[in-house]
């Protein structure tokens, strides 16, 4: 049989948080806690991947999740990217550094990750940016995988459901990273967490839904356990586990009171995401195309050289409404901190 939240000790699930927090020691750290730890696909070859899988599996006995990003076309508009390149150029000049090429592509190896998921079979799969093609759906099913995709909407939900997912992450507006919108270009919503969780239960029946998005103590949990999900996600409250490999720019940004508010942007990825505001945002986030994620390649060099300085501000900083509630501590402190 595939696997069950009820098998849960708690009702945690790890947020998958691609680009360096997720570590398969924190995703192992959260399964041996009672959880469900996530490996983040994106942003990794399939060889990755597959250690990273292997990696988390050897430090835990527990149930394991790996989340990937569905791929999609290009919604980048070349006459647009070069504009904002433009726009772009100085500040790479302030970091000594070339813009990175506007190149599409970051999961050409789409097959390649189902082939080692198929291989490896980790308890659950989440998907972001999208959902599965049905037959890449059926075919985790026959293997006995949990599947999983992210949504934002009632609309979303039915397209996933109608895929073949067996649950849904719904994902709230205050959740930090990127929103999980299926189209790039549609700014993400503003209803709230349980307005959406409502809607999508109203038209979609008792399907399994995980709750996303500024979750931040155990009352949160609690409140959208009642609401009748099978378990909450929490990414920003991992963001400074002792797992985790949030870099240290970003671990003293979450903490440093300079930073008092967060916002939505695509002027670091071209996908709408929420971090933390700082120089950056100000200058581009009213400038910025959508086109993701070409944008991303583009301001790749910018954020890793203010990382290198430990400049907080020229790189992304993701964060849930919720960041203030973060704490450096080991995962298992912080999921039990935050289990009702």
């Amino acid at each position: 049989m595939a696997f069950s939240f009820s098998e849960l000790t708690v009702p945690l699930i790890g947020a998958p948080m691609a680009g360096g927090p997720s570590t398969p020691a924190l995703a192992a750290a959260v399964s041996e806690a009672g959880g469900l730890g996530f490996v983040a696909g994106g942003y990794r070859t399939a060889q990755q991947l597959a250690d990273e899988i292997t990696a988390a599996r050897a430090a835990t006995s527990g149930p394991l999740g790996v989340n990937l990003f569905v791929p999609q076309p290009s919604g980048a508009d070349v006459v647009l990217l070069d504009e904002y390149a433009d726009l772009l150029d100085p500040l790479a000049e302030h970091y000594g550094v070339e813009l990175g090429r506007p190149r599409f592509g970051d999961d050409d190896c789409w097959p390649e990750k189902l082939e080692v998921i198929a291989d490896l079979r980790p308890t659950v799969v989440s998907f972001t940016f999208g959902t599965p093609s049905p037959d890449d759906l059926e075919a985790l099913r026959a293997l006995r995988i949990l599947t999983m995709v992210t949504v934002t909407s009632a609309y979303e939900a039915g397209v996933a459901l109608g895929h073949g997912a067996d649950a849904l992450v719904v994902q709230g507006p205050k959740a930090g990273g990127h929103r999980g919108t299926f189209a790039p270009d549609v700014h993400p919503g503003t209803d709230s967490l349980e307005h959406v969780l409502a809607e999508i239960t109203h038209a979609h029946g008792h399907v399994p839904l995980v709750a996303a998005g500024g979750l931040g103590t155990a009352a949160d949990v609690a409140g959208v356990l009642h609401d009748g999900v099978v378990a909450a996600q929490v990414g920003t409250a991992l963001l400074l586990a002792h797992e985790a490999g949030t870099n240290p720019t970003h671990r003293a940004a979450l903490t440093n009171p300079e930073f008092t508010n967060t916002t939505v942007t695509c002027a670091f990825s071209g996908r709408y995401a929420r971090g933390l505001e700082n120089d950056f945002t100000r200058a581009f986030e009213d400038v910025a195309p959508v086109g993701y994620p070409e944008i991303n390649h583009m301001t790749t060099p910018i954020r890793a050289a203010a990382v290198a300085l430990d400049d907080p501000h020229g790189t992304s900083l993701w964060a849930g409404t919720a960041y203030r509630t973060a704490r450096s501590a080991p995962a298992a402190e912080i999921i039990a901190a935050l289990t009702p």
